[in-house]
């Protein structure tokens, strides 16, 4: 193996409920995935074809605290249920999608909506509002054995201890095992990818000193600041 020429970066990992570590390889985010989020955004929320952007791995974070990004004034809140990987491949039956899952949390999808929405307007990818510095604070991850793989329930947002977003797992239009076999045609996934499934209608701005109550039946909780 050749000498490394700088530190090798560190490899990022997520807590389990356990007590251990889950590394993080890749980050894929799926779009309007519940149709009134679609509705509100905008689109048509009849079952079109999936699409994916990405997150980085350490985009993921779990200090309980989101310090408000730079070169943005419309910060959003997006809940969403996290899927876990424990293996992968290429092509992956439908029916064989869940057997790679290692389990779930609750997390957030913070969405630099002003930029996204320049981007769009230009033909441009999305990185620069989904992908910045703490943009996916994120719970532990539950696996399999304790919450089983959660397809129906409420999924809500509170900030501030008002309701902001509610729906339930069962609205999602692409399922999980649907979403885990789209991308493995497209994509090789391995061991450590992520998943996150969509959100909810009801997103909105936050502002310093929020706090936002994320909540997934049947999965966990999430509690985060904005800083």
């Amino acid at each position: 193996m050749a000498t490394l020429v700088i530190p090798a970066p560190q490899v990022h990992t997520i807590p389990t409920s356990g007590g251990g570590a889950f590394p993080v390889r890749r980050v894929y985010c799926i779009g309007r995935n519940y149709a009134a989020h679609a509705v509100e955004m905008g689109h048509d929320p009849d079952r079109e074809p999936p699409f994916f952007f990405q997150k980085n791995p350490n985009n993921l974070d779990v200090s309980g605290e989101f310090p408000y990004p730079p070169h943005s004034t419309d910060v959003h809140h997006e809940i969403e249920l996290v899927v876990a990987l424990k293996s992968g491949g290429s092509n992956i039956p439908l029916d064989k999608a869940l057997d790679h899952v290692w389990g779930y949390a609750v997390s957030l999808d913070m969405t630099r909506r002003d930029l996204q929405g320049e981007a769009k307007k230009l033909g441009r990818p999305w990185e620069i509002g989904k992908a910045f510095e703490r943009s996916g604070p994120v719970g532990p991850l539950f696996p399999v054995s304790e919450v089983g793989h959660p397809d129906q329930g409420r999924i809500a947002l509170k900030v501030n201890g008002a309701l902001r977003q509610e729906g339930d797992l069962n609205q999602m239009i692409w399922k999980v095992p649907e979403m885990i076999s789209y991308l493995s045609e497209y994509f090789e996934l391995a061991a450590g990818d992520v998943i996150m499934s969509g959100t909810p209608s009801g997103v909105n701005a936050v502002v310093k000193g929020d706090v936002m109550e994320a909540a997934v039946e049947g999965v966990g909780t999430l509690t985060v600041k904005v800083v």
